[in-house]
């Protein structure tokens, strides 16, 4: 490597940590003397100033050459002409230095959201403020702001620059008064589930004359979650009622207390809140509720990431999300029927190698949090779905169901669900490859692991149909959190 080069990065290095630094010392000392902190400082204490430039077409030769007309003028007994000319350089570049230095002072950019959490082809409108909180007038401002997506719609004021790897970058030039706030908005569509990261921002400005421009880009990131595709049961082809089977059993040492089976006589020793007071009137004596017992009320959803027998083969998109989308109105059904739902996958968490894995819950936010790991997803695996089934499944209780959506059957995957029924564990298998999977029964014969073959010819992946469920309203609206204002700069 030429030499040139390593010490082009050794410098570089050198100087963002020596900016870090004294940006450090900055705001210690502004602490201590109890004077204001410069944002600026802030900003490169916490890395957020990517990067700084400074473009002017002045030339060094200016000031010279302005102090040489002064002198001229004054030697050619007070020409006039030239010290007018020469005061005029002077002032041209005092007065630009100077607004320069001050352009970026007390503007601040800040992004909102209708909401952060939405499904495929939802709308999203991001307000966009951009404040100049000084005295001094800016004659042109300029943002850039970096989008995963072009917007669908946007103000006539903003302009699209096209697309730069992958992601678009919306502008906004604009000329502000002093102390002057301006709002402008745009549309955002995702068309599938996952991850979008919105930003750096990148903004300009200088002086009256556009001698001098500065430019700054600021780490100010926005997070949006686009959640998988929900659908009804009878759109992927299972049963609307019951899908997986009777869940209820004759003994149980646990009762579901919202599933009422009956009613029968009163026992010393049942509990006061038991009582059914209506039958118990109309009878003559005291009748208690019969409770359905729980089993079935746990469900745990493994998702198999991997679409091809050995993860070096590569990865089917297509076939991967549908296999997301059906985990997730599976779990879906179940937080509908108030079961407790948990969800496994054997892919990893965003920035980690751990697999995901949300513990089954029946709290109100339990829907979100699946929804949000299964926009996670990645075809990357962590390791084999049959391993993960077999080590995650002896913490489930022993009475729930255990659903595996895969989109590929393989030999340790069939022995691992027969290994489990053979157990007494109630297994069931949805399988998305082209051909219905074998029929899997245990070495007794007469029992089988329940199995289901959703194919790529169901309604759901045939129609473009949006799932119209109760929870998915639910969901709508969830409160967006306060977005975090970032102050770029502030008059001293």
């Amino acid at each position: 490597m030429p030499e040139s080069y390593l010490d082009l990065e050794l410098t570089t290095r050198e100087t963002k940590q020596e900016s870090a630094r004294l940006a450090r010392q900055n705001l210690v000392q502004a602490a201590i003397s109890g004077k204001g902190i410069d944002p600026t400082d802030l900003a490169q204490a916490r890395g957020l100033v990517l990067r700084e430039r400074e473009n002017s077409i002045f030339s060094d030769a200016w000031v010279p050459l302005a102090i040489l007309f002064l002198i001229i003028g004054l030697l050619a007994n007070l020409n006039a002409g030239f010290i007018a000319l020469g005061a005029v350089l002077l002032i041209i570049v005092v007065v630009s230095t100077l607004w320069k230095n001050l352009s970026l002072y007390g503007v601040s950019y800040e992004r909102q959201f209708d909401r952060t959490r939405v499904f495929p082809g939802e709308a999203v409108e991001l307000t966009v403020t951009i404040q100049n909180d000084k005295r001094l007038p800016l004659t042109w401002l300029r943002f850039r702001d970096k989008l995963p997506v072009p917007p669908d719609t946007f103000d006539s004021h903003f302009s699209l620059l096209g697309e730069q790897t992958g992601n678009s970058i919306l502008q906004s030039v604009l000329s502000m008064q002093n102390r002057e706030r301006v709002s402008r908005r745009t549309v955002l569509r995702f068309p599938t589930r996952g991850f979008y990261q919105l930003g750096p921002v990148t903004y300009e400005s200088g002086d009256i004359f556009t001698l001098f421009t500065r430019e700054r880009e600021h780490k100010y990131i926005d997070t949006l979650i686009v959640y998988p595709q929900i659908w009804p049961l009878a759109e992927l082809g299972l049963p609307p009622k019951e899908p997986f089977g009777e869940v209820r059993v004759r003994q149980s040492l646990f009762t579901d207390p919202i599933r009422t089976r009956g009613i029968r006589d009163y026992s010393p020793g049942d509990r006061f809140r038991d009582i059914h007071w209506k039958d118990s009137a109309r009878r003559g004596h005291l009748q208690s509720k019969v409770y359905d017992p729980s089993t079935g009320m746990t469900m745990g959803v493994f998702l198999n990431v991997a679409t091809f027998a050995r993860h070096w083969m590569g990865f089917d998109p297509e076939l991967l999300e549908r296999s997301v989308s059906v985990a997730a109105s599976i779990c879906n059904y179940g937080v509908q029927q108030g079961w407790g739902v948990g969800l496994f996958a054997n892919g990893a968490v965003p920035d980690s190698d751990q697999s995901i894995k949300v513990r089954p819950g029946r709290s109100l936010d339990q829907l979100g949090n699946i929804l949000e790991a299964l926009a996670a997803v990645t075809e990357f695996a962590t390791g084999s779905i049959d391993v993960m089934l077999l080590r995650e499944s002896p913490y489930l209780p022993w009475v729930s169901t255990i659903v595996v959506v895969t989109a590929v059957i393989t030999d340790e995957l069939r022995i691992a669900l027969v290994r489990l029924r053979e157990a007494g564990r109630r297994v069931v298998l949805l399988a998305l490859g082209d051909e219905p999977p074998p029929l899997m029964r245990t070495r007794y014969g007469s029992e089988s692991v329940f199995t289901y073959h959703i194919p790529a010819d169901v309604p759901a992946f045939q129609r473009n149909l949006r799932s119209a469920s109760a929870i998915e309203a639910a969901l709508s609206d969830i409160p967006t959190p306060t977005p975090v204002r970032l102050k770029l700069e502030e008059v001293g």
